[in-house]
């Protein structure tokens, strides 16, 4: 950790890896936009798709570059994001696999399962990138 010394400001992230928050933004954002505008759910754009993926693999390469920063909050944020978003697809799919073969109705949790989460997906992402437009932690 940082070590804060009276009278001196502690210094900020260097401008490239708050650059390269944007860009795992940007990447993010795409994989959602994707499945907005495809036949693909948002979650499962997000979750499968290239660019949320290579923002992942970015994510850790920098990870440790982002600590003690402001910008970690941004990176954990990103995480989260991705891992959550996994996490209920792989639930909602569990959910409603059984409810198909039982009453058909699994279609229907299905789709609303997936929309409430490309939602909360959406909102993440926009939350998150105008608080790092903003120079602010989430």
């Amino acid at each position: 950790m940082t070590e804060i010394t009276p009278g001196v400001a502690p210094a900020g992230p260097p401008p490239s890896l708050i650059s390269y928050t944007h860009w795992m933004y940007a990447l993010h954002a795409a994989s959602a936009l994707m499945g907005v505008f495809t036949g693909a759910a948002i979650v499962t754009q997000f979750v499968f798709g290239i660019p949320s993926i290579i923002a992942v693999v970015m994510n850790y390469v920098k990870r440790d570059d982002a600590r003690g920063t402001w910008l970690e909050s941004h990176f954990s944020w990103q995480l989260r994001t991705f891992w959550f978003a996994l996490l209920a697809f792989l639930l909602i799919g569990l959910f409603s696999a059984p409810l198909v073969l039982l009453m058909g109705f699994g279609i229907v949790t299905w789709i609303l399962g997936a929309f409430i989460v490309g939602i909360w997906i959406i909102y993440r992402v926009a939350r998150g990138w105008l608080r790092l437009n903003d120079g602010r932690p989430v």
